[in-house]
């Protein structure tokens, strides 16, 4: 099998990444306008019951992330990684396009905020589909010994969408005024990541497809299905393991802490959006020097970072919030907490990778980790907003503490996977193209 350049697996990486990276703008600008669109689909005179409601579609949106992650993932194992991607982002694109045209609950009633959550049922089938097909383009089109460096750029293109959305946020702010953002200003975003899928679709027809997946593209007629997955139950848990502190604690600080800083701080919007905007740039650009420190050292020494800092610092932080009333403080605060889970997400594309066979991959990376989103992930901000509607807000610190603890436990039992990759199986053509050799050998 002809091997690419690093020039081309550099483009190939750079293409993948941009249509990572329009997926999670299309999916943010939603939790980042929510505040000025609420009234429009969820009428109720209550700031914290309309934002509520649109968290709880922001959470029915993740329930379709486990399905996208296996239509995709079985795609991706059974036609390719690039076509799948390709296909994911023509999905994301319509359903960005008809939010910017959705009727207000003023025009049409309850028919408005039933199109939402269909709407919005779609986007989370194309996103639930895109992390795991991502994760393992990224995977197999890297290196060997640059893996976590490459795999980190997931993340990097991931947060970097989040951030295009706030400036999108930054400059409607700029130019209209709230009244105006609530009436119609809103819909611009979600127009602007319409076009942007658009372009990001003709960038993807010009990826090349992995090695990896061309070596063993008819090695099997079991590939992408979950009888072939059930051969691989521990990597199963591990995954979820790896993922259900990660997420929350991921949710918690660049979703969640936006609202958390609004409505139970009273900050300023304007105010908060360039706090989270400065936290998390560095944050995104952190990333990529995490990913490689663990092709120095390892994965685990990474995990347990963000693991033990998850389990003692979340409740200090989120206190500290409260305490100190400065600006300040709060970006300081909030950059802390998106430092300890860089642990996390710097590499979790990359040891979810690790654990599974070419013909299995996508499907094992993305199924396990779109249901744990689903649940956990998609639930924070109701969670929080719960808590707070019925007078216990601060529980939701300890939740977040458990869970990372939780996660802790799995990191620990866990081999380090770096040394024990299924994706050495298939980097020679002498090797077996199955990667089956030990199962349990990527576990807890």
């Amino acid at each position: 099998m002809q091997s690419l350049s690093q020039k081309r697996i550099t483009s190939n990486i750079i293409k993948g990444s941009l249509g990572n990276m329009i997926e999670w703008f299309d999916w943010y600008i939603y939790a980042s306008f929510a505040i000025y669109f609420a009234n429009s689909f969820f009428p109720d005179g209550d700031q914290t019951v309309e934002l509520l409601s649109t968290a709880a579609v922001f959470a029915v949106g993740f329930l379709m992330r486990p399905f996208g992650s296996f239509i995709m993932g079985k795609y991706a194992d059974q036609h390719g990684r690039r076509s799948a991607l390709t296909l994911s982002v023509s999905i994301m694109a319509g359903g960005s396009l008809l939010i910017a045209l959705i009727p207000t609950y003023g025009m049409v009633g309850i028919f408005s905020p039933i199109l939402l959550i269909l709407i919005r049922l779609v986007q989370g089938l194309s996103l639930g589909g895109e992390y795991g097909i991502s994760a393992t383009y990224l995977s197999e089109m890297a290196t060997a010994n640059r893996r976590g460096y490459y795999a980190s750029f997931q993340y990097v293109t991931l947060i970097s969408g989040q951030l295009l959305a706030l400036v999108v946020q930054i400059v409607l702010q700029l130019v209209f005024t709230d009244a105006q953002l609530r009436a119609f200003g809103w819909r611009i975003p979600f127009a602007i990541g319409a076009v942007g899928a658009l372009i990001v679709l003709y960038l993807r027809l010009s990826m090349d497809e992995t090695n990896q997946f061309k070596s063993t593209a008819k090695k099997t007629s079991a590939r992408g299905t979950l009888r072939e997955l059930a051969k691989y139950p521990n990597q199963v848990l591990t995954v979820m393991g790896l993922t259900f502190g990660g997420t929350i604690a991921f949710y918690t600080y660049t979703t969640y802490m936006q609202k958390y800083m609004i409505n139970s701080l009273g900050l300023a919007p304007k105010l908060v959006t360039m706090i989270n905007f400065l936290a998390l740039l560095i944050f995104m650009s952190v990333q990529p020097l995490f990913g490689h420190i663990s092709d120095k050292i390892g994965r685990k020494p990474l995990l347990y970072w963000f693991g033990i800092g998850g389990t003692l610092l979340t409740v200090p932080i989120f206190m500290g919030l409260q305490f100190f009333d400065s600006p300040i403080a709060a970006f300081l605060l909030m950059l802390g907490g998106l430092l300890i889970v860089s642990g996390y997400t710097s590499i979790n594309a990359i040891v979810k990778a690790e654990l599974f066979p070419t013909e299995i991959r996508a499907l094992g990376v993305g199924f396990p980790y779109g249901l744990t989103v689903a649940i956990f992930g998609g639930t924070v901000e109701y969670v929080a907003l719960w808590l707070k509607h019925i007078g216990h807000e601060d529980w939701f610190f300890y939740y977040v503490s458990a869970a990372a603890f939780v996660s802790f436990l799995v990191y620990v039992r866990m081999l380090e996977t770096s040394k024990h990759s299924a994706l050495n199986d298939t980097t020679t053509e002498e090797t077996k193209a199955t990667g089956e050799t030990e199962p349990e050998e990527h576990v807890m």
